[in-house]
């Protein structure tokens, strides 16, 4: 029987600025930038199962107008 370890690695690109930020909250909340993305990822995902693609396009269109101001 295989062994499945308990975590994965995952690496992905994201902006300097969204980098920064998730340290901030890491340092405030005395989490690693890795907890604090675990974290924030899986209530993205929680929200996504229990509202579907709706969340993903309000979260996406309200992305959008946040950036283009």
């Amino acid at each position: 029987m295989w062994h499945m370890a308990r975590k994965v690695f995952l690496g992905i690109r994201i902006d300097p600025e969204l980098k920064t930020m998730l340290e901030e909250i890491g340092e405030g909340e005395t989490r690693s930038v890795s907890q604090i993305c675990e974290f924030l990822l899986k209530k993205g995902v929680d929200a996504y199962k229990k509202e579907g693609p709706k969340y993903f396009k309000r979260s996406a269109s309200h992305h959008k107008k946040q950036t283009s101001q």
